[in-house]
């Protein structure tokens, strides 16, 4: 298997950035960490491993990236100041990581590559990935989004600021209408959204609950699979969840 690892300069960070990738061809997946988590969290915890056969076979090529949440998400007060740090986190993954992205699989792979990227991720990863992928339609392909909270009120209380609320999918999502020009690219993307109904999944449940009354609202053929109870928020069930859904998006 092909394995590299970079680690740049962001512009839109000031800082230098890291990511690791796996696979030298196939489908592009951006990989989000865990909440505070970093680049080799997905490794660390044999992620990896339950694709390794496809990834080795040229089929899928993983893009694993670090967050800024320590700084965002789970930072305390300053509302404003958090979520605008995680808008220049955004344009970093969307208008420096991407197009980097596109020049290492072109070179490994020996091709110009057009298609769109799919977004995955666990827990914060995972509302990551849905998050990056209604926003930003245009530049991603779908979001396969393993145990994630979808409302920034669980790290925004009670909050006001209109760049929150654009992070928040629970709450943009119910606002769009059937002909908004985003719902049309929806439609062209693959939508995955998975959760358990056990331990540490109780506001995941909901939310994918949400989401889903909203995509059938808006005529968005997304799959919404909630496991059963005994499915808990943990490494153990991603490790079984994350393959069977690659293998439905390859």
């Amino acid at each position: 298997m092909h394995i590299q690892y970079f680690k740049e300069y962001s512009h839109k960070l000031g800082r230098d950035m890291e990511f690791k990738v796996f696979g030298h061809s196939g489908r592009p997946f951006v990989i989000f960490p865990c909440q505070n988590g970093k680049f080799f969290d997905f490794e660390n915890n044999g992620m990896i491993d339950t694709i390794a056969d496809k990834i080795e076979d040229g089929k899928v090529q993983l893009f694993c990236v670090s967050s800024i949440d320590e700084e965002t998400w789970s930072a305390e007060g300053d509302y404003h100041g958090r979520i605008m740090w995680h808008e220049q986190w955004f344009s970093y993954i969307c208008d420096e990581f991407i197009p980097r992205m596109y020049q290492i699989h072109n070179e490994l792979a020996h091709e110009n590559y057009t298609g769109k990227p799919i977004l995955s991720g666990a827990s914060m990863g995972g509302y990551h990935c849905v998050n990056f992928y209604l926003r930003r339609p245009d530049i991603f392909g779908g979001c396969l989004s393993l145990s994630g909270l979808f409302h920034a009120g669980y790290f925004f209380p009670n909050y006001n600021d209109e760049t929150i609320y654009y992070n928040s999918p629970v709450d943009y999502l119910p606002h769009l209408h059937p002909y908004h020009p985003l719902v049309d690219q929806y439609r062209q993307g693959d939508i995955i959204i998975c959760c358990g109904q056990g331990a540490w999944e109780d506001e995941a449940k909901v939310d994918a609950r949400i989401l889903k009354e909203q995509f059938e609202r808006l005529q968005v053929d997304a799959w919404v699979d909630l496991w059963g109870e005994d499915v808990n928020h943990d490494w153990p069930w991603w490790l079984i969840q994350f393959p069977y859904f690659v293998e439905r998006l390859i």
